[in-house]
């Protein structure tokens, strides 16, 4: 009975993540995404509307960040 039940690390899939399924993606990628310009990304980089993450030299924001920004209503011009 105990043999039926999977550890965690069972499963794990060891498959490479898909594009679509990253969990953090670059300053370009977050623009093409959100269909803005890399300038508008780092306008909302700098008033911490988006947060990022370091990873060597790299800046890295979340994907869940750019989904809760897309789901949100924006009045407001992105870049003054």
């Amino acid at each position: 009975m105990t043999d039926m039940l999977e550890s965690p690390a069972s499963s794990y899939s060891k498959k490479p993540a898909r594009a679509d399924e990253k969990i953090l993606v670059s300053r370009r990628e977050a623009a093409a995404r959100l269909s803005i310009s890399e300038g508008a990304v780092d306008y909302l980089i700098a008033n911490r509307t988006l947060t990022t993450k370091r990873i060597g030299s790299r800046v890295l924001i979340p994907v869940a960040d750019l989904r809760r920004f897309a789901n949100a209503d924006h009045p407001e011009r992105l870049a003054r």
